[in-house]
């Protein structure tokens, strides 16, 4: 099932950084991910497990020219944090968006944090 996440953008500040709320936490399936807009960019944030440890990236996949990452399968690599793209398969690293497969291949990741249940993701600072 592919999740796409709408929100009314409520900002909170903290100091001079801003942080948007997404969604509640439970609304994403552990080990899965949801994509949402941010601004202009599509950002894919995943949920580890049935924690509350969340990352986020771009949502575009390089190697398939398609913003499918929040499809992608959450695991790990010899205990790296990584997702695999749906289409093609390469895998990146959660924390960095370093692709696993090609060195010179990297997705963009964004700050993200859960606050009182709420899935929050860096808007400026």
């Amino acid at each position: 099932m592919v999740q796409s996440i709408s929100t009314q953008a409520q900002s909170v500040e903290a100091g001079s950084t801003r942080w948007m709320t997404i969604c509640p936490l439970d609304a994403i399936a552990p080990n899965t991910g949801v994509n949402a807009l941010v601004g202009t960019e599509q950002v894919a944030i995943f949920r580890v497990g049935a924690t509350d440890e969340v990352y986020a990236t771009g949502n575009f996949d390089p190697f398939s020219q398609a913003f499918v990452m929040s499809r992608g399968l959450v695991g790990d690599r010899k205990g790296v944090l990584k997702v695999a793209s749906p289409i093609y398969k390469q895998n990146f690293n959660l924390k960095t968006g370093e692709c696993l497969d090609d060195a010179t291949v990297k997705i963009p990741v964004y700050p993200v944090r859960v606050v009182d249940g709420q899935v929050q993701i860096q808007t400026g600072g």
